[in-house]
């Protein structure tokens, strides 16, 4: 199967179930904040290393999070009472991190500069978002996504202190479910994330939920800059 180029003029993308077997989409294109904003609103997102083409990727499976789903276990409650959180408040911080973090079995990192500068556009929206962990005013764990209507697109995360990243992550779930979000897109399948109460769906089903609320109104809720920590 051939896998079909974008055109550098038109923002139109092939429909996310005609991508092949491995899951990619399209090859080509730009970052170009409107792109990706509009990837992400069909269920298609980059994911390639700089010296690669840019790949237009929609797996199936796909892993989704439900929130009711999450599973906080009780020694990382207790852990969450060690660090303080904050949203939006470094977020290219989150994304260098996350960009420098060596993780298992990837000799590089698809979050270069080109995708952070427009990462950091999509911010200024209010569409793209971090969520941070502190100790001793010092970041130390995060992570960071796009809100698009009801869903929360979880990207990247990083940790320097145990449990940092989980944590937020953890505050995160927490405020979502207050927000009346739908789920998370966890995007591809990790035994990790499983761990947490992540799971396959169906490409088609995937896209089914984005639809139903990909229109929702939540940009105003992340500009409440506190947490919900004592209530977990």
């Amino acid at each position: 199967m051939q896998i079909p180029q974008l055109h550098k003029f038109s923002l139109d993308f092939p429909h996310p179930t005609e991508a092949n077997e491995e899951g990619i989409v399209a090859w080509g294109g730009d970052l170009n904040p409107s792109r990706l904003l509009k990837a992400y609103r069909n269920g298609i997102f980059p994911w390639n290393q700089k010296e690669e083409h840019l790949l237009w990727w929609s797996p199936d499976p796909r892993l989704i999070l439900e929130l009711k789903d999450f599973k906080l276990q009780r020694s990382l409650k207790k852990r969450i009472k060690h660090f303080n959180f904050k949203f939006d408040t470094d977020f290219r911080g989150v994304l260098e991190r996350c960009a420098s973090t060596h993780r298992k079995g990837q000799s590089g990192t698809w979050l270069y500069e080109d995708l952070i500068e427009s990462f950091e556009v999509l911010h200024g929206m209010g569409i793209a978002h971090s969520i941070e962990a502190y100790q001793d005013n010092k970041l130390v764990g995060g992570l960071y996504g796009l809100s698009i209507g009801g869903l929360f697109c979880g990207e990247s995360m990083f940790t320097h202190v145990n449990d940092a990243s989980k944590a937020a992550f953890a505050v995160l779930i927490e405020h979502l479910k207050v927000w009346n979000y739908d789920f998370i897109d966890c995007q591809v399948p990790t035994e990790h994330l499983k761990s947490l109460g992540a799971k396959e769906v169906h490409r088609e089903y995937y896209l089914m939920r984005l639809e139903s609320v990909r229109n929702d109104e939540k940009e105003e809720l992340w500009q409440v800059n506190n947490t919900l920590v004592a209530s977990m």
